[in-house]
């Protein structure tokens, strides 16, 4: 029997039981629409984690001061000779607290950072209207504040806020700038919080002590080595205590992060190929049953000639047309699911073409493996034998 005549009996088989054959596919197509959706939502969570990580710049450093004692921070004057360390090309300083900030009849708890001019550039923040934090503002210390998106949003809605003033803590401040949209990071969200000069910040929050500082290298290759400067600087001012301080290497974040999410591609991918292998062994099950009722087929086929490798080469080819047809409905699907999650869940998927056809060699690998056993009891039925089953 040619290739083309074993695909039409196939089909035609399939075509003899639709319910039944349906109901086998189905654990297939399960399975490969439940690895494809996973797995897109898993690449396209790492997709989204990753591009906000090296928006701030694979040659950032973050520092945050813990302390030891009473020493919990470092002064300006200290941020300065950071300044003057090989490698490093800026520094950007930064005091925070919570405060509630009001215009009119409306308020909102936001997180309030003191920054100075380095501040956009260091964090790769920059207004979207209006203008940054200036020398003059830090040196005279203005009030004057940045609103992050969200807080625009929630205080004045589609108006203009440049010009408006509001009120944070009972405090009147001016409104020069509003923040490009940033949305969450490790470090929270970043368009619920407000910036102003960070001199105007150390005497309305009562500290003149920094704990937070973002570190920018001249260049990502020398990150490690100004990331040693940094933390040897630091082991002299808190006298060799390592607790003090933690320092973050932002190349270094993204690498964990890459591998944790990976993992998790991994696991779920795992997870949703256990339903495969469920759909292989309802094949293995359906082909059975199969051999079963055409056992008196089988016996003539044998006699007019058919040899032991055309009937194991026909419920082999059964095997994969079943799984190939629920393989392509599942993939269809996938794509579907992938699709409707981002649009209604708002979460990222990420479809890649190894992965629709991985599913799908698979599906037809699962299927014709556990169709190996039927199609040998098929093909070793004796001829006399198999005529003689009613």
């Amino acid at each position: 029997m040619d290739f083309k005549m074993a695909i039409k009996v196939a089909l035609k088989n399939i075509r003899t039981n639709k319910m039944r054959t349906f109901l086998t596919m189905l654990g297939i197509i399960i399975g490969v629409s439940a690895v494809i959706i996973l797995v897109s939502v898993a690449q396209g969570t790492t997709e989204n984690i990753t591009k906000r990580i090296e928006s701030l710049g694979t040659n950032l450093l973050s520092i945050s001061i813990r302390g030891r004692g009473t020493e919990d921070s470092i002064s300006m004057e200290e941020i300065e000779k950071l300044k003057n360390k090989k490698g490093i090309d800026s520094v950007a300083p930064v005091v925070n607290g919570n405060v509630t900030v009001k215009y009119e009849t409306e308020t909102m708890d936001v997180t309030l950072e003191g920054v100075d001019q380095n501040y956009s550039n260091v964090r790769n923040h920059h207004s979207e209207y209006g203008r940054a934090i200036n020398p003059i503002d830090v040196e005279y210390r203005q009030k004057i504040v940045l609103l992050g998106s969200e807080v625009k949003n929630e205080l004045f809605g589609d108006a203009n806020p440049i010009g408006e003033k509001i009120q944070i803590n009972g405090n009147d401040f001016k409104v020069v700038g509003v923040l490009e949209e940033k949305g969450s990071s490790l470090g929270g969200n970043n368009d619920e919080k407000i910036l102003i000069p960070i001199s105007t910040a150390q005497r309305f929050l009562r500290t003149t002590g920094i704990r937070n500082i973002y570190i920018q290298a001249t260049s990502a290759d020398i990150v490690e080595d100004v990331q040693v400067e940094v933390e040897n600087f630091l082991l002299k001012k808190f006298n060799n205590d390592e607790d003090a301080y933690r320092v973050f290497n932002q190349a270094e974040m993204l690498s964990t992060m890459g591998e944790v999410t990976n993992n998790m591609t991994m696991m779920l991918g795992g997870i949703a190929a256990i339903s495969l292998l469920v759909g292989g062994i309802g094949i293995m099950n359906i082909m059975l049953v199969s051999v079963t009722e055409r056992t008196r087929e089988i016996g003539i086929r044998k006699a007019i000639g058919a040899k032991r490798k055309d009937i194991l080469i026909q419920f082999l080819l059964e095997s994969a047309v079943i799984s190939g047809l629920g393989g392509l409905i599942g993939v269809l699907l996938g794509i579907g699911g992938s699709d409707l999650i981002t649009r209604f869940f708002s979460l990222n998927t990420k479809i890649s073409p190894f992965i629709l056809i991985i599913s799908y060699s698979f599906s037809i690998i699962v299927g014709m493996f556990f169709g190996i056993y039927p199609a040998s009891k098929a093909s070793k039925l004796k001829p006399v034998d198999a005529l003689r089953f009613e």
